[in-house]
């Protein structure tokens, strides 16, 4: 597979957040691309509208021909979401046409190219689009494959300009099926390590093992960035490239004098001996602080001056689904999050007590996950208890069957709260009409994004000023 030789892509699954960002690339740098994915969606929309071919049948005779005609200038690229009985994957594999996963095609894609790998159990989306914002408004060239659709540039993938080969590539390095071992990158980020993905790794010691073959990978002359007090737990002696802890309070890199102003946070964040004083962060949260503080240490050190950064952070206005705001008035806040896992939810509800001191919180969370929701029932039931009013849809499978015994209820029982309700994400828009709320947020990875706009229409009819 050799990327520049390439004039046709199929990718299968391409309406996911990852596959579209490297559908998109290759249409960018003159590949023709084509696509299957079971449903239509805004996603697979805005890629069609872009000039891709996007079937969603799964049928052998919807794809396009040169599938079908092995050769070295096509490319075959699939993610492991698909369904294990797909007609299309599985008749390829069967006539022995070669397939690669995305993550293949990523960490074929980046290698020899300057590469800012950012992973992590959670932390990784808005701290690579912090990193390609303030590279790409230092007027560096980049090519940022992210997981996640940034509100700067209304994408998952901020294109390079020039010769993609010249570009600084910025990635979301996912940990996920350890698909982020394929890259080789020049600087690594790790923003966190906390257990997750357990249906993969079996024990958390697994997953940190898959961390630090992912920084054996890095350039021996790069540079890794990781949050303090994770090092030692994933340091190996294979690892060549130099460390560097960072974090809000303690790191070679670290913020100073964090405060909240008018609904935003200001700090200064010291660089070993240089301080660079007066940022404003207008996505609120303790936690995007310090993903702002390693993204501040990475524009530094690709020659970015310290006007170019404060500006960076400044018009830094975040990822859809994290810590988005949806509605924002003096009587009512509405925010969406994409939080899934018991340490987002305690740094999403932390912030925002931080934030609206002295206001009622409701959240309305849907658990992602029947082995996620059994493996940590303690541990989410224990940071949903932050806040003052908590409403727990229905589990969202996604890839798994049910598991005898789990369910949202074995959550609810223990929230330490005056007020929690199971709720149907059918009748939800009803139950919550005319409710008096004061700061409303729907956090969760399945499908409950689909809620928003009805919440949001509804509300705005309702907390009308």
């Amino acid at each position: 597979m050799k990327i520049k030789n390439l004039h046709s892509a199929y990718f299968i699954g391409i309406g996911g957040i990852g596959m579209s960002a490297l559908a998109r690339w290759f249409h960018h740098n003159g590949v023709q691309v084509y696509g299957y994915d079971k449903t239509s969606t805004k996603l697979t929309t805005q890629l069609e509208g872009e000039g891709i071919s996007i079937h969603f049948e799964d049928e052998i005779d919807k794809m396009p021909d040169f599938v079908f005609e092995p050769s070295k200038k096509v490319l075959i690229v699939y993610t492991p979401a698909i369904p294990k009985d797909h007609k299309g994957f599985n008749y390829l594999k069967e006539k022995g046409i070669s397939i690669y996963k995305r993550s293949e095609v990523l960490g074929k894609l980046t290698e020899g190219m300057f590469t800012v790998a950012v992973a992590g159990t959670h932390g990784k989306t808005t701290t690579s689009s912090m990193i390609a914002h303030l590279l790409k408004s230092g007027k560096k060239d980049i090519a940022g494959f992210l997981g996640g659709i940034t509100n700067n540039y209304d994408t998952n993938m901020v294109m390079n300009q020039g010769d993609y080969k010249k570009a600084i590539i910025v990635v979301e390095a996912d940990e996920f099926d350890r698909s982020f071992l394929t890259l080789k990158p020049n600087i690594a980020v790790v923003t966190s390590t906390d257990a997750d993905h357990l249906d993969i790794y079996g024990k958390l010691e697994e997953l940190k093992k898959s961390f630090s073959v992912f920084l054996e990978n890095v350039n021996p002359k790069g540079q890794i960035y990781i949050k303090d007090g994770l090092w030692e737990d994933i340091a190996s002696k294979k690892i060549k490239a130099s460390p560097t802890e960072y974090g809000l309070n303690a790191g070679g890199i670290r913020a100073l004098n964090v405060q909240v102003k008018d609904a935003k946070f200001v700090f200064d964040v010291t660089l070993h001996d240089t301080v660079i004083k007066g940022f404003q962060l207008s996505v609120p949260g303790f936690h995007n602080v310090e993903n702002a503080v390693v993204a501040i240490a990475i524009a530094h050190q690709l020659g970015l001056n310290d006007k170019e950064i404060l500006e960076g952070i400044k018009t830094y206005s975040g990822v859809k689904r994290r810590f988005e705001y949806v509605i924002q008035r003096e009587n009512f806040i509405f925010i969406d999050d994409y939080a899934h896992h018991p340490s987002e939810i305690k740094a999403m509800l932390t912030s925002v007590r931080a934030l609206y001191p002295g206001k009622k919180v409701s959240v309305l969370f849907q658990p992602h996950l029947y082995s996620r929701t059994r493996d940590f029932a303690v541990e989410f039931s224990q940071s949903l208890s932050l806040a003052d009013e908590v409403m727990l849809l229905d589990i969202y499978p996604a890839r798994e069957l049910p598991i005898e015994g789990v369910s949202s209820d074995i959550l609810l029982e223990s929230i330490q709260v005056d007020e929690k309700y199971k709720v149907e994400k059918d009748t939800i828009i009803e139950y919550l009409s005319n409710r008096e709320l004061e700061v409303f947020i729907t956090m969760g990875a399945g499908n409950i994004d689909q809620l928003v706009e009805p919440l949001k229409n509804m509300f705005n009819k309702q907390y009308a000023v």
